[in-house]
């Protein structure tokens, strides 16, 4: 990268972005999602490439925390309606070129819901729609930066996400500072230590919520303060095993899953002590049909008895299951042993 291309790159930042955890922002119309990268393409880096490319050589990179194989028609509807309305791509991605990649010339680093959605529609009845992009010449660290950038107003890339995004970041580019790393961001270091510490939560942890979309900064920074007491962990643990189980039931049954404050709320209550093996009585699994096909009839020290419903049409293999799901739960709420 250029010193002028690195200076505007920090320029970028300088007096623009917050230096407190930012607002969310739920762009509307595609000018409002690349309004970011409008900046950057303003003119003041002269002489950058646009070119019209053919998505399918074109990766996306590693160190975005978007993750792309989640991107759907769903929720890239709104842009997938503009692309078609507007005729094509008038925003461009930003990319750099690749070198030594029999299977790619260029990767994204910042534009990927376009990426996906032309892919998409050059599939879907527009084959001539290609994907518009300016070439960058960018290190890793500055492109680490420019992406974060887009990530700030995006609804779709979760607190979560972005926080483990940013634990990566922080030993790969930056030698484990943490100052250095919140000045090159221009966020508070407070801030970014927050972030940090919600990276922390373990995947078995993370399990216990239907989507991470919805988990949210601060909650999750209190959750992960919990977390770190050793005598607690055990406890939170144990639970999440057990709401994730029940997450799974809600959802196979039709029904909503727990809320992400539902589910903090009795993590940042659980504990490590000795207590009562939760009572199931009553607790059910639903089979194909949506009708109950086995439940617990009673549940105590004694033992589980469980009932199979006969007529909630589901088959062998799906009760064989749906049984082999409940003997999880029961051992995760501690009824019976491993």
């Amino acid at each position: 990268m250029s010193k002028k291309q690195a200076s505007y790159l920090d320029g970028l930042l300088d007096g623009n972005e917050e230096t407190s955890a930012p607002e969310r922002v739920r762009p509307t119309t595609l000018l409002s999602r690349g309004s970011a990268l409008a900046r950057v393409q303003s003119g003041e880096v002269k002489q950058v490439t646009q070119l019209e490319l053919d998505p399918a050589r074109v990766k996306i990179w590693s160190g975005n925390a978007r993750h792309y194989s989640k991107l759907n028609e769903h929720n890239c509807a709104d842009l997938l309606d503009a692309l078609v309305a507007e005729g094509g791509q008038k925003i461009p991605a930003i990319v750099r070129r690749l070198d030594g990649d029999p299977n790619a010339d260029y990767e994204v680093i910042a534009g990927s819901r376009r990426h996906w959605s032309i892919s998409w529609l050059r599939k879907h009845s527009y084959p001539d729609f290609k994907f518009l992009a300016h070439v960058h010449n960018l290190d890793d660290e500055a492109a680490f930066r420019l992406a974060d950038i887009e990530n700030r107003s995006r609804k779709d890339v979760s607190d979560i996400e972005r926080a483990r995004n940013y634990l990566a970041a922080i030993n790969k580019h930056y030698g484990g500072k943490q100052r250095r790393m919140a000045e090159r961001l221009k966020v508070s270091e407070g801030w970014l230590s927050k972030m940090l510490k919600v990276a922390s939560l373990p995947d078995n942890v993370l399990a216990a919520f239907s989507s991470l979309d919805d988990v949210l900064l601060k909650p999750a920074y209190e959750l992960a303060k919990v977390y770190d007491d050793n005598e607690r962990r055990k406890g939170i643990d144990s639970e999440a095993k057990v709401i994730a189980l029940e997450q799974k039931a809600l959802i196979l049954g039709g029904q909503k899953p727990l809320t992400a404050a539902q589910v903090i709320k009795r993590l940042v209550k659980a504990d490590g002590a000795s207590r009562e093996p939760r009572d199931l009585t009553g607790y059910s699994k639903y089979g194909k049909t949506g009708r109950v096909s086995l439940s617990v009839e009673s549940c105590n020290r004694q033992g589980v008895t469980f009932r199979v419903h006969a007529g909630s049409g589901e088959d062998v293999d799906g009760l064989t299951a749906a049984f082999k799901e409940m003997i999880d739960k029961l051992k995760a709420s501690g009824i019976i042993g491993d």
